[in-house]
C-alpha cells in the first residue's frame, strides 16, 4: 500500500505495527491512520506494556455535541469512559450573552475557565448570595444542590465542568424553566403572589443554554441580600497562585486548603516542558481524572502484577488512573504540556516514589532492587513533582 497525501499534498507517513525489536507485523488491510498516528503507543506498545487494563483515554472530540442558541455542550461521564467512576467532566461554550440557565445539581461543580469570560451567580442555603466575573484560569465550585448560573461576557467563553459523580449528565440537571413548564399555574400564582396569567409566555421545557443581551458592569448586576454573601468565596484565581517551580515544569495544587468552598474536588495544574516529565507516583486518596489543556504526552499506568498499559495524549483529551496506581507522564511535544490532575477529594495528595526510596534505609533500598551509589545517592528526600533530565529527547517508534 503506497502512501496517501495529506491536505497539504506532503506524504503522509503510514505506521505500522511493528516494534523496533521486530515484534508484530505490517497492517495492510483497512484501518483509521490518522487515529493511528494519534495512538503510536496503542498500534506498537511499549515492551513494558502487559497484562489486561482498561481503556484510560477519551477525547472530547469524540463525543456528542449538544447546540443552543447562546453556546454548546459536551460531556465525558462513566458511558463513555467506564473506569471514570468518580468524576465527570463537561466542556461548554457561551457566546456574548449567552446563558446557562438558572439551575442546580445534585453533584457539587467545579469548574476551570478556558478562554474568554462569564459572570457567574449563586445562593446558599442561607439565602446568603455570591456574583462575580471569571477569566482564563479562574476556578469556580458550587456545592451540590445550590442554585446558579453562568453567562458569557464580552467575547464569550468556554470552561470545563467537573462533578463528584462519573454517573454525572448536565442534560439531567434540575433547572428553573424545566420546573415552571411542569408546574401548574396556579400553584405558581400561590407560591409567588401574583395572577395566574402572568405566567402565560414561561418556557413549555428546560432552556438549558439560551442568548441573551452581553451583561453590563459587574457592579450593574448587584443584589444585595439582607443575609450577607457567603462566607467563601465560590471563585479562586488559580493562575495567580504562585507555581512551585522544578526542573522540568511547575505545579499549582488548589484543595480545600487554600480554596476553602471547594470540599469535595481537589486538582493541581500541571506544567511539563519539553523534555519534562511528570515523575513516577501515585496518588493515596482516590482516583485521578485528568483533562489535556496544551501539547501532547504519553502516560503509562502500573497496576501490579506486571500489568502496565500506555497511553497518547492531546489537546483536548481526558485521561483516568484508579486509585494508587503507579504512574507518570511524559511530553512527548516539542511544546509545553499543560494538564489538570483532579480528584474527589477535600485534599490534592500524592506520593513520589524517588522520595519514598530516598527516606528509606538505604541498605532496604540497595538489596532490594540491586542497585548501587549512583541511584542511591541521586534520590531526594524533597519531592521534584516535574522532572527533566539532561539530554532527554522523545522518539516517536
Amino acid at each position: 500500500m503506497k502512501n496517501s497525501l495529506t491536505g497539504d499534498g506532503k506524504p503522509l507517513h503510514i505506521p505500522q505495527p511493528i516494534r523496533s525489536d521486530g515484534a508484530g507485523g505490517p497492517d495492510l488491510g483497512p484501518r483509521d491512520i490518522l487515529r493511528d498516528i494519534e495512538n503510536p503507543d496503542m498500534l506498537v506498545p511499549p515492551t513494558t506494556d502487559a497484562g489486561l487494563m482498561p481503556n484510560m483515554k477519551m477525547s472530547f472530540s469524540d463525543t456528542h455535541m449538544v447546540l443552543n442558541h447562546g453556546g454548546w455542550s459536551r460531556e465525558i461521564t462513566v458511558r463513555d469512559l467506564p473506569i471514570a467512576t468518580t468524576l465527570a467532566g463537561v466542556n461548554m461554550s457561551l457566546t456574548p450573552g449567552g446563558v446557562r440557565e438558572l439551575h442546580w445539581h445534585q453533584q457539587a461543580e467545579w469548574a476551570y475557565m478556558l478562554w474568554g469570560g462569564a459572570r457567574i451567580t449563586a445562593m446558599d442555603q442561607n439565602g446568603r448570595n455570591f456574583i462575580a466575573d471569571v477569566g482564563p484560569g479562574d476556578l469556580w465550585y458550587f456545592p451540590a444542590g445550590l442554585p446558579h448560573s453562568i453567562q458569557g461576557l464580552d467575547e464569550g467563553c468556554e470552561f470545563l465542568l467537573v462533578f463528584d459523580d462519573g454517573s454525572f449528565s448536565d442534560l439531567n440537571t434540575l433547572s428553573i424553566s424545566d420546573w415552571f413548564a411542569h408546574t401548574p399555574k396556579e400553584v405558581l400564582s400561590a407560591n409567588f403572589g401574583v395572577p395566574a396569567s402572568a405566567f402565560d409566555s414561561i418556557p413549555k421545557e428546560q432552556v438549558y443554554i439560551f442568548q441573551d443581551g452581553i451583561p453590563g458592569p459587574l457592579a450593574s448586576d448587584e443584589v444585595q441580600s439582607p443575609n450577607g454573601t457567603v462566607p467563601n468565596s465560590f471563585k479562586y484565581s488559580l493562575l495567580a497562585q504562585p507555581p512551585i517551580k522544578t526542573s522540568g515544569g511547575s505545579v499549582r495544587i488548589v484543595d480545600s486548603i487554600n480554596f476553602p468552598a471547594s470540599k469535595t474536588i481537589a486538582a493541581a495544574l500541571v506544567e511539563i516542558e519539553p523534555g519534562g516529565m511528570r515523575e513516577l507516583h501515585w496518588h493515596p486518596n482516590n482516583d485521578e481524572w485528568q483533562y489535556y489543556l496544551t501539547g501532547q504526552g504519553r502516560m503509562t499506568v502500573f497496576a501490579g502484577n506486571g500489568t502496565a498499559r500506555t497511553f497518547d495524549y492531546r489537546a483536548g483529551d481526558v485521561g483516568y488512573v484508579p486509585f494508587a496506581n503507579g504512574h507518570y507522564i511524559q511530553n512527548t511535544g516539542n511544546c509545553t504540556l499543560w494538564f489538570l490532575e483532579i480528584f474527589r477529594s477535600d485534599r490534592f495528595e500524592d506520593v513520589s516514589l524517588n522520595q519514598w526510596m530516598a527516606l528509606t534505609p538505604k541498605h532496604l533500598v540497595e538489596r532490594n532492587l540491586h542497585v548501587g551509589p549512583t541511584v542511591i545517592d541521586a534520590l531526594r528526600k524533597e519531592e521534584s513533582p516535574v522532572v527533566k533530565y539532561p539530554g532527554f529527547t522523545y522518539y516517536p517508534k
